[in-house]
């Protein structure tokens, strides 16, 4: 099974997210990371099955919250660079990707 390495920066873009849920209803924040964990978790098992949305770069959407998790994965590591609501500015996700590479 795949390894799965999520960026420091992804940490905090679920975080943030979290507490901004939490903070509109109680619970919620809960939610949110319970489905984060759910994507997660699809992404470990079978990451070819989401789109590609820039070269290498994948994004998985999460299930009742307007957020994607965008990936890179090779044969052994899945590296999460970026959870964003998904109106978010694009240049958020291929900023990092460039600091990557």
């Amino acid at each position: 099974m795949r390894g799965i390495v999520v960026w420091p920066e992804a940490e905090r873009d679920i975080a943030d997210a979290a507490l901004w849920y939490e903070a509109r209803a109680q619970g919620l924040g809960f939610d949110f990371l319970r489905l984060v964990d759910a994507c997660l978790s699809d992404i470990r098992r079978t990451p070819g099955r989401f789109p590609v949305v820039h070269r290498d770069l994948r994004r998985a959407l999460l299930r009742r919250f307007p957020y994607g998790v965008f990936f890179t994965s090779d044969d052994d590591t899945v590296r999460v660079i970026a959870c964003l609501h998904v109106r978010r500015d694009p240049r958020a996700w291929s900023d990092r990707l460039r600091r990557d590479r």
